[in-house]
C-alpha cells in the first residue's frame, strides 16, 4: 500500500505537520481538517523516514508546480495539460490523482506558502541531492509546456533552486538537459514514426536525432568514446529508478524516472551505432 493509501486508511501518523502537512490535509479533505494542528502530538506514530520523504516529495511537486504555472500571470491550457500528463505518466490511481489536482490548485492560490513549503521539503529530503534534482527536472518540464521558458518562470525556478541549495550552475546544466531531452524526444519520435510506416528518412533528417542525442548526454560530437560512456553512466546513475525510490522518490513516480533512463539509453545507442559505421 502506498503512503497515501495508509493516510486514507486512517494512519494519521503518516501525515506531516508544517506547511506541507497543511497542504496535503487540505487536498485530502475535511476528514483531516481538525487534526492538522495535532499531528506533532503523535510521536509514537512517527512515519518511517522513506514514507515521510515520499509524502513531502509528492505534496511539494504538485503544489509548487501549480505555483510555477501561474508565475507568468496566468495558467495556460498547455501547463494544465502537462500537469495532467505527468499524472498520466505516473499512472496515479483515482484517489491520488484527485489529491494531485487539488495540490496543483492550492499552489495557484495567492497565499501559497512557497518558501515555507520549500524549506520543509529541503529539511525532509536532507542530503538526498538526487531527489532535489529530479524535483527541479519535473518543474522544468512543466515550465517548458508551452515550448519556452518565460522570464518570470525562470526567476521563480532560480529562487526555488536557491532555497533548495541547488546552484545556478546546476540549474543551467539541468535546463540544457531538459531542452535536449525535448528536442531528442521530438526528433526520435519522428524517426520512429517514419520507420513504422516503412519510410526510411534521408540522412539529413536523421542528423537532428544524432545531434540531440549528443546534447542529451551533455557531450560534444568530438568527445571520445570513453567520455561519452562516462556521461552516459553518470546520467543513468542519477535517474536510476531503484536508487531514487530507495532515497524516497514516491513509487508512483518511478515511471517518470524509468522513461528518462529509456531516453538516455536510446540517445547512447544512437551515438554508438553512428560511431560503428
Amino acid at each position: 500500500m502506498s503512503w497515501l493509501g495508509k493516510v486514507f486508511g486512517g494512519a494519521f501518523g503518516f501525515m506531516l505537520g508544517g506547511p506541507i502537512g497543511a497542504l496535503l490535509g487540505a487536498a485530502i479533505g475535511h476528514q483531516f481538517d481538525r487534526g492538522l494542528g495535532e499531528f506533532p502530538a503523535f510521536p509514537h506514530m512517527e512515519p518511517e523516514r522513506q514514507q515521510r520523504i515520499q509524502m513531502a516529495f509528492f505534496t511539494a511537486t504538485f503544489s509548487v508546480m501549480g505555483h510555477l504555472a501561474k508565475a507568468d500571470g496566468r495558467v495556460t491550457e498547455e501547463e494544465i495539460a502537462v500537469a495532467r500528463q505527468i499524472m498520466d505518466r505516473m499512472d496515479l490511481p483515482r484517489d491520488m490523482r484527485e489529491v494531485a489536482i487539488r495540490l496543483f490548485r492550492e499552489g495557484k492560490s495567492p497565499d501559497f506558502p512557497l518558501d515555507a513549503t520549500l524549506d520543509q521539503f529541503r529539511q525532509e529530503v536532507g542530503r538526498r541531492s538526487s531527489l532535489v534534482r529530479i524535483f527541479i527536472e519535473i518543474l522544468l518540464q512543466a515550465a517548458y509546456a508551452d515550448g519556452s521558458l518565460h522570464p518570470a518562470e525562470e526567476r521563480l525556478l532560480l529562487h526555488i533552486c536557491e532555497r533548495l541549495g541547488f546552484s545556478r550552475f546546476e540549474f543551467q546544466a539541468l535546463r540544457a538537459f531538459i531542452e535536449a531531452q525535448l528536442r531528442f524526444s521530438q526528433a526520435y519520435g519522428q524517426y520512429q514514426y517514419q520507420q513504422r510506416h516503412g519510410r526510411r528518412p534521408p540522412p539529413r533528417q536523421r542528423q537532428p536525432s544524432l545531434a540531440s542525442a549528443y546534447a542529451l548526454l551533455g557531450v560534444s560530437p568530438d568527445a571520445s568514446d570513453e567520455e561519452i560512456k562516462r556521461a552516459y553512466r553518470k546520467l543513468m546513475s542519477q535517474h536510476h529508478p531503484d536508487k531514487l525510490v530507495a532515497k524516497g522518490l514516491p513509487e508512483e513516480m518511478v515511471r517518470i524516472a524509468t522513461e528518462k533512463t529509456q531516453k538516455i539509453r536510446e540517445a547512447y545507442e544512437i551515438i554508438r551505432a553512428h560511431r560503428k559505421r
